[in-house]
């Protein structure tokens, strides 16, 4: 007789297993273990709320739709930041994408945009600390949003959400060396946009 696992106690792979054999609420589970690192990530590459809630959305559909092609060489978690990445990558390279964000450019003034931090609730209840905050954020966010996608990818990947050298080249599928020379470009970029604030 097969033991019924709650959530916390059922790993990646026996969710994958069972999405597989056609249990969707599998699925909403790896969904929801995964929502929160998923959507950060996109939001440091993509820098707009509603754009990163739905490149992650789309990251997940096309996990989803791929899950067969999931041979589990990686760890689950590994597999669904690379679909997530070059989603993102793609999206950063469409000239749809490049449009809408002259536009949003333009018309907001960017201080309002990144008062919250990432994950969208406030740390502190004082107002000038979460202006101040939301002003660094915005600062930041906005000297990534003017690397390339390629030095943006590997410096959020390395310097935001910690991965090492080797995560991050598995993750971008480029070698070390050029994970390495890319974050080397990409932090001289930020510290000249960023002195004096970080």
């Amino acid at each position: 007789m097969k033991r019924n696992l709650s959530t916390t106690e059922r790993d990646d792979g026996t969710l994958v297993g069972e999405t597989l054999a056609g249990d969707r609420r599998a699925y909403d589970l790896l969904v929801l273990r995964h929502g929160d690192m998923l959507y950060n990530l996109c939001f440091r590459m993509l820098g707009d709320y509603d754009e990163a809630s739905d490149c992650a959305q789309d990251a997940f559909i096309r996990a989803y739709r791929a899950l067969g092609s999931f041979r589990g060489d990686a760890a689950f978690a590994t597999w669904l930041y690379r679909i997530a990445v070059n989603t993102c990558r793609n999206r950063l390279a469409s000239a749809e994408y490049r449009r809408s964000r002259k536009a949003v450019r333009l018309e907001g003034t960017g201080a309002d945009d990144a008062l919250l931090p990432a994950n969208g609730r406030a740390s502190s209840s004082n107002p000038t600390e979460r202006f101040e905050r939301g002003e660094r954020e915005a600062r930041i966010q906005r000297a990534l949003d003017a690397l390339p996608p390629d030095e943006k990818a590997v410096a959020v990947l390395c310097d935001i959400e910690g991965k090492s050298y080797d995560e991050t080249a598995a993750l971008t599928g480029v070698p070390l060396g050029t994970v390495k020379s890319r974050l080397a470009r990409a932090r001289r970029r930020l510290r000249s946009k960023l002195e004096g604030i970080v």
